[in-house]
């Protein structure tokens, strides 16, 4: 039965693909164009060169660590809305330091992603703290944090850390930027997003302190009853999970957008909570489903310059994906889906 329910996991998110794709090619045919070409033109336009591909992979890149921040949280059992403004407080730290230490190249560097992570985390344990002693609804707070950190984002680009009179940053040093991933236009933020996947799954579901994590967010109180330390083990997955979420924000910072501006990381936090539910909350999956997301975002505009559909379509197939594959999954954990997967095991048997 177990291997029922994990080729559910696996068969619901790519039947959902499939039928958006299909919708969004009716939609294509309905507007006069060809959908192969469309599709082709989209292919192309994210994968057809090297420099598309780093294109791709650089907008993959935040969108990984957002996943992973709201795959991480879920997986213990606590709803981590908040990952965008622990992106921005992470990208926040980051630049200060980048523009203020009187050091540049690989130190500055490390101190920068180590700052920022350690920004992300305490900006994710004001939520942690209310829930754990006060009781609160982590939902809201985190999703009020957000508009919290964008505001102060806003006085730091339009006052402290103000270029001149352009409303933006001073950019982060030559020295202290992020080096190009092979030649690509995506930096070795990517790599560092990738490896930071594979150790959260391997923390997760291959040592004793990842068993206990997932055991807390399965049943807070059956893992209570069996003297596991839940407020602890609460708090521990709001401040990690802020934690990979700021490493995002100082490595897109420091790799990519090089100074805070207005719109910097905007939608990246509910991005990455939608993405974390179609990979079924595992740290693999959900860099597949970030690059995936990233391919269409990048492969749309290719589509509309040579076909002249608009990219409001890929839109609408990213949209139609996430609907589906929610949608899919509730219906998997449905009684009777249960019972009928119960009984393809025993006949196995």
């Amino acid at each position: 039965m177990k291997r029922n329910g994990i080729g559910a996991l696996v068969i619901v998110p790519l039947l959902s693909i499939i039928i958006s794709f299909l919708i969004g090619c009716m939609i294509i045919a309905a507007l006069g164009a060809n959908p192969a070409d469309a599709m082709r033109y989209l292919l192309k336009g994210s994968f057809g060169n090297m420099r598309n591909i780093g294109t791709t992979l650089s907008r993959a890149t935040p969108l990984i660590f957002t996943t992973l921040c709201a795959c991480f949280a879920y997986r213990c059992g606590v709803f981590n809305l908040g990952g965008e403004g622990q992106f921005i407080i992470g990208a926040i730290v980051a630049c200060y330091i980048a523009t203020k230490a009187p050091f540049t190249g690989f130190p500055a560097i490390v101190l920068c992603a180590l700052a920022g992570a350690a920004g992300g985390g305490l900006w994710a344990a004001i939520a942690g703290v209310l829930k754990v002693w006060r009781g609160q609804n982590e939902m809201i707070i985190t999703i009020m944090l957000n508009y919290v950190a964008t505001l102060l984002m806003g006085v730091v680009y339009t006052n402290w850390l103000r270029d001149g009179s352009v409303p933006q940053t001073v950019a982060v040093p030559d020295e202290t930027q992020l080096a190009s991933f092979f030649g690509l236009r995506a930096t070795v933020a990517f790599p560092v997003a990738v490896i930071a996947g594979i150790v959260l799954f391997y923390f997760l579901f291959y040592t004793s302190s990842g068993f206990q994590l997932r055991a807390v967010g399965l049943n807070m109180t059956a893992a209570k009853v069996n003297g596991f330390n839940v407020k602890r083990y609460l708090l521990m997955s709001f401040i990690v999970s802020g934690a990979i979420a700021g490493l995002g924000g100082a490595l897109e910072l420091l790799g990519t957008q090089l100074r805070l501006i207005n719109g910097f990381a905007a939608g990246y936090g509910f991005d990455g909570v939608a993405m974390a539910l179609i990979a079924s909350l595992h740290p693999l999956a959900g860099i597949i489903v970030a690059i995936f997301f990233a391919a269409l975002r990048v492969g749309s505009t290719t589509m509309q310059t040579a076909t002249g559909v608009p990219t409001s379509v890929s839109d609408i197939i990213q949209a139609l994906v996430i609907v589906f594959t929610v949608a899919g999954m509730a219906m998997v954990k449905l009684p009777e889906f249960k019972n009928w997967f119960a009984r393809r095991a025993r006949k196995e048997v």
